[in-house]
């Protein structure tokens, strides 16, 4: 038997049921007229922005890394709730307009934008967050041609990364900024041609649960800004500091402790140095503010048993959910919190593997579970599907076919 991990508490049973917006999950399969389904909840949502807010500093704005979940009822929900957005694509882009956000809330990282992304960006007025000085020359020549200052920052590989980050974007070679040396150079180059010069972002890794790690990387952060700065003889009039804020998955994983990051930060910010004292500050969260949020409910079509080996198989798999496959950047592959969602409250009685619809021994969505007894039509819940489920998932392998989502 091999451990699930954490259910998020914000769930609960209605009738015996998992209950999403306080509603049922066979209610919500029934209105989509299939599975799989992800479902969003509006309310917890809510929750963790109001948590996060209530945590961090005032001055702080909270964007949202729109690569988490780009579904269009939850992005344009997101508008009213955060400070601004981050993108990585011209079609990122457009789905952001598309769902209300304004030029100047937008910025757009990612290392090799095409002309035609740095033309549609500058055009828009969106802040451009460069990766290279090669990026630079292209986005001031694009710039030139359309009579247009853009809006340019710079992207800063720091030397450091962060610590227990599931995945490390900063230190050492890395194909994302440009390394913090080469910065003020590059710095004073788009103040001297007039562009419309935003500062920095500085992402050193993402999905961790350590509050000392956190706070110690965004310390390295506001140190390496000023310092930058001051090198440079600019300004900082605005610093993106990343996000790293991680979401329990697996058993044994703990909650971070938003307060304790939130009471450092405070602290670090009422000592500022003189060169990021009238700097505006975001921190760029994706996972954190919707993962939790997000439940994929997959149905029960065949039970059988294989050398004493009772497998449910679903309509869904990692087609839809590839991360609870454990194929999505895991070396070792643990369960994600799964639940039969008709039987919430029931207590487990057997131990079984749940697997998808693919031909491949890669779709597994839990591994020697302990689960309440389930049969053909029951719906398996596969939590902290709000964040890199549908959209990083491959939905088109062997012709399946992306899942219905729904915000509640």
């Amino acid at each position: 038997m091999k451990a699930l991990g954490p259910i998020p508490i914000e769930y609960t049973a209605k009738d015996g049921e998992l209950a999403i917006g306080g509603r049922i999950a066979s209610a919500l399969a029934k209105e989509a007229r299939e599975t799989p389904l992800f479902v969003y909840s509006r309310e917890i949502i809510e929750q963790r922005i109001a948590g996060l807010r209530k945590a961090m500093p005032e001055r702080l704005n909270i964007h949202y890394a729109m690569k988490a979940n780009p579904y269009g009822p939850l992005l344009e929900f997101m508008a009213d709730l955060v400070d601004g957005l981050d993108i990585a694509s011209a079609g990122e882009l457009q789905q952001a307009r598309e769902a209300g956000y304004l030029p100047r809330e937008i910025s757009f990282a990612g290392p090799g934008k095409r002309d035609r992304e740095l033309f549609a960006a500058i055009k828009a007025g969106v802040t451009l967050n460069l990766e290279s000085e090669n990026e630079a020359d292209r986005a001031l020549q694009i710039g030139k041609e359309l009579r247009i200052a853009p809006r340019l920052a710079i992207r800063v590989n720091p030397s450091f990364e962060l610590r227990g980050s599931g995945m490390k974007m900063g230190g050492g070679a890395k194909p994302f900024g440009l390394d913090a040396e080469r910065v003020p150079a590059l710095a004073r180059k788009i103040v001297d041609a007039e562009a419309n010069w935003r500062g920095f972002h500085i992402y050193s890794g993402s999905q961790a649960l350590d509050a000392e790690a956190i706070i110690e990387s965004q310390a390295h952060v506001l140190d390496v800004a000023a310092t930058l700065a001051q090198e440079a003889g600019v300004p900082v009039p605005h610093l993106n500091m990343g996000g790293g804020f991680g979401i329990p998955y697996f058993d044994k994983d703990t909650p971070l402790d938003i307060a304790e990051v939130g009471d450092a930060l405070k602290a670090r910010f009422a000592g500022l140095p003189p060169v990021l004292a009238e700097t505006q500050f975001a921190i760029e969260l994706g996972r954190y503010l919707v993962g939790e949020a997000g439940v994929y409910l997959t149905r029960i079509v065949d039970r059988k048993v294989s050398h004493e080996t009772t497998y449910l198989i679903t309509d869904g798999g990692l087609h839809h959910q590839l991360a609870a496959s454990g194929n999505f950047g895991t070396v070792v592959r643990r369960n994600y919190p799964v639940a039969i969602a008709n039987r919430f409250d029931a207590e487990p009685e057997e131990v079984v593997n749940v697997v998808g619809c693919l031909c491949t021994p890669l779709d597994r969505l839990a591994d020697a579970a302990h689960l309440p007894r389930a049969e053909v039509g029951d719906l398996i819940a596969v939590f902290c599907a709000g964040a890199y489920g549908a959209s990083a998932s491959p939905d088109n392998f062997l012709g399946q076919g992306p899942a219905l989502e729904m915000l509640v």
